[in-house]
């Protein structure tokens, strides 16, 4: 069982802590703990789906890179490593203005 923290930043450098919570696994698919990320924030059932495949949808889209300590994990389904102190990026990307 470990700690594992989140971390919101954008492309312009804001970067700010979103928090963490206990996870007892020690491999986990990137899907599964985006969702148990979502359902902790969104608190109730409806609104957590909702956020969760607004999440998923921007992920396949490009639009949020993860990164798992200093590594970017391209795949939802991939199974990540998750020592105790993890800390777990979501890059929200910025289109350039006009592009």
């Amino acid at each position: 069982m470990g700690m594992v923290t989140f971390v919101d930043e954008t492309t312009s450098g804001e970067r700010r802590g979103a928090g963490g919570f206990e996870v007892e696994e020690e491999r986990l698919a990137l899907r599964e703990l985006i969702r148990r990320r979502v359902f902790r924030e969104a608190g109730a059932e409806a609104n957590g789906e909702g956020q969760f495949e607004r999440v998923v949808e921007a992920f396949g889209r490009n639009g949020l890179l993860v990164l798992v300590g200093d590594r970017q994990v391209t795949d939802l389904d991939e199974d990540v490593v998750l020592a105790s102190g993890t800390e777990v990026t979501f890059l929200k990307l910025v289109p350039l203005v006009g592009g």
